[in-house]
């Protein structure tokens, strides 16, 4: 962690860090977090939530949810992915995430290069922010853990799909799965390969 940005958590009493997950699957929502950990009740164990296995991601999960000050998940559908393109619903689910917030953070760090417009307190992009500030990991872990839940509710609806194996990732077995069977209604219709897929199925 920099100077500038140590600095900026020790002047900081309410600090929120947001991140998102789902942003590179090929269905589903996009899902975004934001925490506000408490100081005086360390959760250990907390980084960059794809550094952990599923089974600690929600016992970490589970704890966030008892100890932080405040937390929030929220998302954009894919109908708004299709409509405004991945990017976008990106911000739009982290926007959605500080301003659910039940407390009002003096400081809002954001995972990555890009910082959402209009959020309800001063911001700042951290590449890399969910393995260096604790808040972020904590919220990439929240947002994680319910893309997860997502995609098995997915994989209740549509099971020929397999979304509990690739949670909605672009793997040989989803791939294969487009192609046998066409898109289902939560395939993002905006993305390449389920693009290729209704061409496919079409031309059948």
């Amino acid at each position: 962690m920099n100077a500038d940005l140590s600095q900026l958590l020790q002047s900081s009493d309410l600090v929120a860090g947001v991140d998102e997950a789902g942003r590179g699957p090929l269905a589903g929502p996009v899902f975004a977090a934001a925490v506000i950990l408490d100081p005086n009740r360390p959760i250990e164990g907390l980084t960059d939530s794809k550094k952990l296995t599923p089974k600690k991601r929600d016992q970490l999960a589970e704890l966030i949810r008892a100890q932080a000050l405040a937390w929030s998940i929220s998302s954009a559908s894919r109908e708004e992915i299709d409509d405004i393109n991945i990017l976008q619903a990106t911000m739009l689910a982290m926007r959605r995430a500080c301003e659910a917030l039940p407390a009002k953070p003096e400081l809002i760090l954001i995972d990555g290069n890009r910082v959402p417009e209009g959020l309800c307190s001063p911001a700042r992009a951290v590449v890399k922010g969910d393995s260096q500030v604790q808040a972020i990991s904590a919220a990439s872990i929240l947002a994680k853990t319910a893309r997860d839940a997502a995609c098995l509710q997915m994989h209740e609806l549509y099971p020929e799909y397999a979304f509990d194996q690739h949670k909605g990732y672009g793997t040989a077995l989803h791939s294969e799965r487009l192609r046998e069977f066409g898109p289902c209604p939560e395939h993002r219709r905006s993305f390449a390969p389920v693009q290729r897929a209704l061409q496919d199925k079409a031309s059948q």
